[in-house]
């Protein structure tokens, strides 16, 4: 299942690109494309070299000694050595809603970090189960895939969104004003679609590899289920921003949701009850 996961994944990057690819052309042609790629690569390289910056700091979270918190270096070592993968940079926000994410460019550059929320409400069980998960975003090199489908969708909304600067009614290029109307509606919110859908693919691959990693699946859903019912009920940080979100193991900026509403089709992250249910089936592969 995991190899499937990683197909998935790298064909919605495929088709966010195949979009970034009909948009530039629809709207500027060879040089619309050349430009839109151009700030594509500039995102893409800020995000993969800082991204382990900006998220600590809109997160307010600080590293931690072995001295401060040796329960979370045990854990964290444990898993890294059965991973046979470096020992990441560790790190405690103040954030009190319960939540944990990685970032970072590589797994030689990488952060794993625990809000305090989080360290307040599971137990040892549990948080080895959502450290399982966390380093298993870093050794799927999950961080260098979500830039690069950041990237092209931000170069996606750009190019719509100046669509009208770029030629708007010159049928020459095979589109008038209408299709470039379209573009400038329809582009960003399929892009931000096929980005969500690259979110929620990583999740499950995350929880999966994350699972198999502690041979404890059980552990993973109970802390999901304690996360999910805190989610909403402690805000975060205003220096956190949405588009953070993916980051975090549940996503920080909703509480509890149907699992078959629409904004599903908007959200980062699968329905919790759908990752729970994936857990007890990888549960009865592994026993």
């Amino acid at each position: 299942m995991i190899g499937l996961n990683r197909v998935k994944t790298w064909v919605l990057i495929a088709a966010l690109g195949g979009l970034f690819v009909v948009v530039g052309g629809l709207i500027g042609g060879q040089n619309g494309l050349v430009i839109a790629l151009a700030i594509a690569l500039v995102f893409n390289f800020s995000m993969y070299w800082f991204s382990d910056r900006i998220a600590t700091a809109t997160t307010r979270s600080k590293p931690v000694t072995e001295q401060e918190a040796p329960d979370l270096y045990r854990i964290v070592r444990e898993l890294t050595q059965l991973n046979q993968m470096p020992m990441p940079r560790i790190y405690i926000s103040d954030m009190m809603q319960p939540n944990a994410f990685a970032t970072g460019r590589n797994p030689d550059h990488a952060v794993v970090a625990v809000t305090r929320g989080i360290l307040e409400i599971l137990d040892e069980r549990e948080l080895r189960g959502v450290l399982a998960h966390e380093l298993s975003h870093v050794a799927n090199r999950d961080i260098l895939i979500g830039s690069v489908a950041a990237a092209i969708g931000m170069s996606i909304t750009f190019l719509a969104r100046f669509a009208l600067w770029f030629g708007a009614g010159d049928d020459r290029n095979g589109i008038g004003i209408v299709g470039l109307l379209l573009a400038w509606v329809l582009a960003p919110i399929a892009a931000a679609i096929i980005q969500m859908a690259v979110s929620r693919s990583r999740e499950y691959q995350a929880d999966e590899s994350g699972a198999i990693l502690s041979r404890d699946p059980d552990a993973l859903a109970s802390a999901l289920r304690k996360l999910e019912n805190a989610a909403g009920k402690v805000p975060v940080p205003a220096s956190v921003s949405p588009a953070e979100a993916h980051l975090f193991i549940v996503n920080p900026f909703r509480g509890r949701q149907a699992s078959m509403s629409l904004a599903n089709l908007f959200s980062t992250h699968p329905p919790t009850a759908e990752r729970i249910a994936r857990l007890e089936q990888i549960k009865q592969e592994i026993a």
